[in-house]
């Protein structure tokens, strides 16, 4: 897949990135999220550096990412343990419907 440069800009600073083609919407996307979470880290803070507020946003967003992990993990199980139920449900109900004398032959 070929890509190509976009230009971004993040805390006034515009950088060239490569990017897949097609998945430029996307980027621009998360530029924009993380523009907006550097700013506020920068509103909220006094005196720190850049890298101070870059470290700041990753470590928010890798928090936010692995809440989100949870969340589908949670899903996953509970959707999985459903599924084992219906299944469950099934092979008794099938079962059962064989075990029952036929009332066509009585």
């Amino acid at each position: 897949m070929s890509s190509k440069a976009i230009e971004i800009t993040l805390m006034g600073r515009t950088y060239s990135i490569a990017c897949p083609q097609g998945q430029e919407a996307a980027l621009r996307h998360v530029a924009n999220n993380l523009e907006k979470q550097l700013t506020s880290l920068k509103a909220r803070t006094n005196n720190i550096s850049r890298e101070e507020i870059a470290i700041m946003a990753a470590l928010n967003i890798g928090y936010e990412l692995l809440e989100e992990q949870q969340k589908n993990q949670d899903y996953i199980r509970q959707m999985d343990n459903k599924i084992g139920l219906l299944q469950s449900t099934l092979e008794d109900a099938l079962v059962e419907r064989a075990t029952k004398p036929d009332e066509k032959s009585l």
